[in-house]
């Protein structure tokens, strides 16, 4: 049932992946990847690779300083089977306590259960309880995995760390727990405890942190509190306070080809007083067990390597790792193990997906795919690395597993296309072969893939030599560029396109041709444009020859007009001043008339006569007389408004039709500016001359309503205000 559920889904990620672009196919295909590769994180089933990635980190890292601060006095196998049982008796505890007293260490961490009573002794243990405030025992928290161990008998609550290990699936520790909660009471580890005490000499206190205060900061250190699902985990315990642990690595202080981490000294030359006071002298004395018979021994990165068998580490080693952390993360800013945010981790997981198909499909060579891919591993690996050394740890496996697959899937997909391809221009070649225009087929690189017989006879090469060729290749660049970009236009709308173009074949002739190209898709999602060509040169020059002659006519047709306006004008215009003559003053009279009895309109006629006239005429003569008219009539066209219409009817006589005037005053406010402006002085020969006129005005309807009664009477009411003296007007 899955493995059917899996095939359709397959077939419907690859049917919509052939719908879309190749940007888009990319995309897509990344996040379908990605989204596979964070699947399988959240059900845990990388948490492993993950682990022994990072273990790995830990085993390449640089060596450290040596630690100057802590030694191991170790319980080893010779000194149980000098005691003879286990546990040791409580007078050898004491005289142990006592000899370490004696060179003032800063702290003293007594790793070793010591809940009953181990005669003899126990007083004199207890006495030595008392007299080392700087003394801190242990003991077992109850879990779901074991009970609870109690504290040392005498010992101050205060002096007692818990020291509950965290195990990962592996059984390898990785984490570190500082506080936990049991019945509202708040214990430290011992590892805290002693690096608190360690510490407090520094004036070094732990207190919140500035930006959270749920997290606990010591001097430069900020220790962030692990969650479930931080890193590689998957749903972990994370309950009371945990932290990632960045194990250090300090470099070996033995001479010896024996791994080691830390100064140990055996508790044997301890009593012995065999030790040098600079190993016990204000330093963290860590006392616990490293014989194999008492399997106190746990995994850390450290413990296991590429080659052989994995190799645990004593208990007491591992504090040793927990306290060195807290103190150089507290004094120096050595970096704590950090994760980034879910959300930036998917991110990352994405971009290294994309970064997959974007390798893949931009490089086609399999050779340098595979190097591609490889170089790109290296730096993925090498960044993960180098962020695991300031304190990061960034996912990698996930990150190379999408990578990798997402670069897989797009390399089948490439093959799966080539065959397609292939098979499609064998096909498209047998069928435009056919088609006796020229017609040519080209791939998203705009590379020729397929020609019929009829483009190369038209182009004037042979295929072989046409062939993965492009235009700039044999076209000159101006004609390859507009061929390049109707191409990208047909490919980026994915619509046919017909255009107009010129093609300059073998031999140096340039051809006006029209191409019509459509987009094509194979069943694999190969995209093929095919143009088919249609030579138009014949057509373009019988076009040319028609667009000369319809030019030519256009032209003739102009000057017929030209003069036709001209005549027309010199029909209707009086030649002298360029006013409209007496005939086209009785055709603007009738229609003013019809259009205001149509819309019930008043309409005024004026008569100007000009006074004195004939005595200037007479006087300066004919020249001068018209130069006067001239003026005059611009006077009256600039007295009037420009719906009104200007005549001269003959000699010195003019006419003024007033349309829509809205009463008999304003033919009256009209007449008084054009007497106004007729009796201003004119300059004619360097003489000032005046000339005033006489106006008869009739208005329609209340004079007359037809045009012949209405010119009579405004002339018989010109001439009365010429016998009233002039310059004047009189209505009819």
């Amino acid at each position: 049932m899955n493995q059917q559920l899996g095939k359709h889904f397959v077939k419907l990620i690859f049917k919509l992946k052939q719908s879309l672009s190749r940007e888009h196919r990319e995309l897509i295909t990344a996040a379908i990847v990605a989204f596979c590769v964070l699947l399988l994180h959240s059900i845990g089933l990388l948490q492993s690779l993950e682990f022994a990635a990072l273990d790995q980190f830990f085993r390449l890292r640089p060596n450290e300083p040596p630690e100057q601060r802590i030694t191991i006095v170790a319980i080893d196998e010779a000194y149980l089977k000098e005691v003879g049982s286990w546990p040791i008796p409580d007078a050898n505890i004491a005289q142990l306590l006592k000899k370490l007293n004696v060179h003032k260490p800063r702290a003293i961490g007594l790793d070793i259960y010591r809940d009953l009573l181990v005669e003899p002794g126990n007083q004199e243990l207890r006495n030595a309880y008392k007299l080392m405030p700087n003394l801190i025992g242990i003991q077992l928290l109850a879990n779901d995995k074991n009970v609870n161990v109690l504290p040392p008998l005498g010992l101050n609550k205060d002096q007692v760390g818990f020291n509950n290990v965290l195990y990962d699936l592996d059984g390898k520790v990785r984490r570190s727990l500082l506080y936990w909660h049991v019945n509202n009471q708040v214990h430290e580890s011992f590892a805290l405890k002693l690096a608190l005490l360690y510490l407090k000499s520094e004036n070094i206190t732990p207190t919140k942190a500035k930006n959270n205060p749920e997290y606990l900061q010591l001097g430069k250190a900020i220790f962030t509190r692990f969650q479930a699902n931080d890193g590689a985990y998957v749903g972990a315990d994370a309950r009371g306070y945990q932290i990632l642990t960045n194990f250090p690595k300090p470099k070996c202080q033995s001479s010896s080809g024996e791994w080691c981490s830390f100064r140990q000294v055996s508790i044997r030359d301890v009593l012995a007083d065999k030790v040098k006071e600079n190993f016990i002298k204000d330093r963290i004395i860590l006392i616990g067990s490293t014989a194999p018979s008492l399997q106190d021994f746990v995994f850390i990165p450290y413990s296991s390597s590429l080659m052989g068998t994995a190799k645990p580490l004593p208990g007491i080693q591992l504090q040793a790792y927990f306290i060195s952390e807290l103190i150089s993360a507290a004094l120096q800013g050595r970096p704590l193990l950090k994760v980034w945010p879910d959300l930036l981790e998917n991110l990352w997981i994405f971009i290294w997906s994309y970064l997959g198909t974007v390798t893949a499909w931009r490089i086609r060579h399999a050779t340098k795919n595979l190097l591609s891919i490889l170089l790109s591993c290296l730096v993925l690996t090498v960044s993960a690395y180098l962020a695991f050394l300031y304190g990061w740890w960034i996912p990698l496996i996930p990150s190379l597993l999408s990578f990798g697959s997402s670069a897989m899937w797009i390399t089948s997909n490439i093959a799966h296309m080539q065959e397609e391809g292939k098979r499609s221009k064998e096909f498209l070649h047998n069928v435009i072969n056919t088609i006796p225009d020229p017609i040519f087929v080209k791939n998203e690189q705009h590379q020729w893939i397929v020609l019929n017989e009829a483009y190369c006879r038209f182009i004037g090469y042979p295929n072989k030599l046409l062939i993965e060729k492009s235009d700039y290749d044999f076209f000159p660049k101006h004609e390859a560029d507009v061929f390049r970009q109707q191409d990208e236009l047909v490919f980026r709308t994915q619509k046919p396109q017909e255009h107009e173009e010129e093609f300059t074949n073998a031999d140096g002739q340039t051809h006006k041709i029209a191409t019509k190209r459509s987009l094509h898709k194979d069943s694999a999602g190969n995209f093929f444009l095919v143009g088919v060509i249609r030579d138009i040169t014949q057509r373009k020059l019988m076009e040319e020859q028609l667009k000369l002659t319809a030019a030519e006519l256009s032209r003739s047709n102009k000057e017929l007009k030209l003069k036709e306006d001209h005549l027309r004008h010199l029909a209707y215009h009086d030649p002298l001043t360029g006013l409209s003559n007496r005939k086209f003053f009785a055709e603007q009279l009738c229609e003013s008339l019809c259009w205001a009895q149509h819309n019930n309109l008043v309409l005024g006629l004026l008569f100007v006569d000009l006074d004195g006239f004939k005595q200037i005429n007479d006087t300066l003569g004919h020249e001068a007389g018209d130069r006067l008219l001239m003026t005059i009539a611009g006077r009256l066209s600039n007295s009037l408004r420009a719906s009104d219409t200007v005549s001269r009817l003959g000699g010195d006589e003019f006419t003024v039709i007033l349309r829509a005037i809205p009463n008999v005053q304003i033919a009256a406010k009209i007449a008084t500016k054009i007497l106004t402006s007729i009796s201003k002085p004119i300059i004619l020969d360097g003489y000032p001359i005046r000339v005033s006129a006489s106006i008869g005005i009739s208005i329609y309807p209340y004079n007359s309503q037809d045009s012949e009664t209405l010119m009579k009477q405004a002339d018989a009411a010109m001439y009365r205000a010429k016998h009233q003296g002039k310059n004047r007007y009189e209505f009819a």
